[in-house]
């Protein structure tokens, strides 16, 4: 336990195990307000810049898909001149990824005590929470945090508040929150100089994910060591996980990193039917074979190999009666039309992918639709303006090898699976 944390008797004694994010829900699904928050924990630790280096030694990595060290991240931002801005990332634009709303609606001033810690470490007086615009209860859960911590002067010279950001898939990537935030469009970019460069308003900007500044609080308060007694040495800690599908109990559910797929399963009350496949890290993720996933530690080492990451944390069952093909042409479609439209791989590359495997989900027999997809996604991958392309192209290859049989099944005018989506996409979902 960290010595701030030891000076303050009435806060809980450093959790063993799991829950560690999840251990202060309460029941109903209400919002944990301030008082409760504060019978739990205490007041944040004032750790200023040496937060930074406990942070080094607790090896935490950002939880919101790149997976970069927290510290190098924030040492960046305060090693430059000026000012810096803090920006909570919580915009969660993967349609298949719940977590990071579900703490702003749960557990709002946990996420705030890690905004403000880190603003703290930086040098910052302003911390923007950004929220997708359509989470209507979490964005009046966040501001009534707010208030409450503001009525209280609880977070000293640092500056909380609130932004609405655009419901898209590429408003969540840390550049284009920037530009969003600064007055111009949710597109992300390639183009130095980088947020912890310039970024909002011209000043050093860091940008945590939302559940990576929630570790950040309990590491302020329990320590590195701590932090390090979950995962392995190279990936240490818990994380979030959002599973779907052909689970029992669909939800979102706390992990030790390394722990197996079949585990995570376990969590969820098992598979609610025989399975077919998993999509592991989401929609810029890769799918796996079932019998393959479940042995499988959940590490982005472990995972690399297999051409994927835990990326956005989020994890979907395919049934074993549901097509792999159907599916991946459905999220190929909603990946081009989320397009930011700023580069021709992009805007042509994936809409021609998107085609090409509606063509396949339809069953048109054509024997150069194979080859043709493999060739066009190899001409749009690192080749965009943004990563955009490249996690679209990731997904889409990983489908024609995990579901090699079905793509040669649906070539000869068969399909081996029934009609119903399962890979949720949002209502808005448009179509060309």
């Amino acid at each position: 336990m960290s010595a701030a944390a030891a000076d303050r008797p009435h806060i809980v004694a450093s959790p063993r195990g799991l829950p560690r994010l999840r251990a202060g829900l309460r029941r109903g699904g209400r919002a944990v307000d301030l008082d409760s928050h504060l019978d739990r924990y205490g007041p944040h630790p004032q750790l200023g810049s040496g937060l930074i280096t406990v942070l080094e030694q607790s090896g935490l990595q950002g939880r919101g898909g790149g997976g970069f060290p927290a510290a190098r991240k924030m040492a960046a931002v305060a090693s430059r001149r000026g000012r810096p801005v803090v920006v909570v990332n919580a915009v969660e634009g993967e349609p298949a990824s719940g977590k990071d709303r579900a703490l702003l609606r749960h557990l709002p001033h946990l996420i705030l005590d890690g905004a403000v810690l880190a603003a703290e470490a930086v040098g910052s007086r302003e911390a923007i929470v950004a929220i997708g615009g359509a989470a209507e209860i979490e964005i009046e859960a966040l501001k009534s945090a707010i208030a409450a911590r503001t009525r209280r002067r609880l977070d000293g010279h640092v500056r909380v508040r609130a932004v609405s950001a655009p419901n898209t898939f590429v408003a969540g990537e840390e550049t284009a929150l920037v530009r969003f935030l600064d007055g111009g469009p949710a597109k992300p970019t390639f183009t130095p100089p980088r947020p912890f460069e310039r970024g909002v308003g011209g000043a050093p900007t860091l940008v945590q994910n939302a559940e990576t500044l929630g570790h950040v609080a309990l590491i302020a308060r329990f320590g590195a060591a701590w932090f390090r007694e979950l995962g392995s040495a190279a990936e240490p800690g818990s994380t979030l996980v959002t599973l779907t599908g052909a689970v029992s109990h669909p939800g979102i559910y706390e992990i030790e990193l390394g722990a197996t797929l079949e585990q995570l399963l376990a969590q969820a009350g098992g598979c609610a039917e025989p399975l077919r496949a998993f999509l592991v890290g989401g929609y810029f993720g890769g799918w796996l074979d079932a019998s393959t996933a479940l042995r499988l530690p959940l590490l982005d080492a472990a995972l690399a190999p297999h051409g994927t990451a835990l990326g956005a944390r989020a994890i979907i069952a395919l049934p074993a009666d549901a097509c792999g093909i159907v599916e991946t042409a459905r999220v190929a479609r909603y990946l081009a039309n989320e397009s930011a439209g700023q580069c021709g791989p992009c805007v042509y590359g994936l809409d021609a992918i998107a085609g090409a495997l509606a063509r396949l989900a339809r069953r048109e027999r054509d024997g150069r639709r194979r080859a043709e997809l493999g060739r066009w996604v190899e001409q749009v991958r690192g080749r965009g303006a943004c990563r955009h392309p490249d996690g679209a192209a990731r997904f889409v290859t990983s489908a024609l090898e995990v579901f090699a049989d079905e793509v040669d099944l649906h070539l000869r005018g068969h399909c081996s699976g029934s009609n119903r989506a399962v890979l949720p996409l949002p209502r808005r979902e448009r179509r060309r």
